[in-house]
């Protein structure tokens, strides 16, 4: 296992996890997701914790590197667009589904459908850089 490469991918991952996120959710779909979850459960973005999103971010990017490297031998752009949107998407249906089940995040199932495909997306382009980005790396 290299630390190294794992540490820089990850962090890379982590940048763009977090870009997308405010690109997707924080920009695209914020109307959206407030009109189809429970905007209640929201902190107002003057009382966000920005600290741990960034480093939720950052620790989502590590997990995929971490995997890529150490089980997957995954060190290709397209690879990682592959194995992140699928990871993206097992997580997603778990975790949403859970919540929906239990909470009330969402006001329906459009909403949940939507976080996930989002996942998607996002796992994709995550996966992608950190796949490329652990190719690169020597070891």
């Amino acid at each position: 296992m290299n630390i190294k490469k794992i540490s820089i991918a990850g962090i890379a991952g982590g940048v763009v996890a977090f870009l997308l996120g405010w690109l997707i959710y924080g920009k695209l779909l914020m109307d959206f997701m407030a009109e189809h979850g429970n905007s209640s459960v929201m902190r107002a973005e003057a009382d966000m914790i920005w600290w741990a999103l960034i480093l939720s971010n950052i620790f989502w990017g590590v997990m995929l590197a971490y995997i890529f490297n150490r089980w997957a031998n995954i060190n290709t752009l397209g690879a990682g667009a592959t194995a992140g949107a699928t990871i993206s998407l097992l997580i997603g249906l778990s975790m949403n589904l859970g919540f929906y089940a239990t909470s009330t995040v969402y006001k329906d199932m459009t909403g949940l459908v939507v976080d996930i495909l989002a996942g998607i997306v996002m796992g994709a382009v995550v996966g992608a850089v950190v796949g490329l980005v652990l190719g690169k790396i020597k070891d």
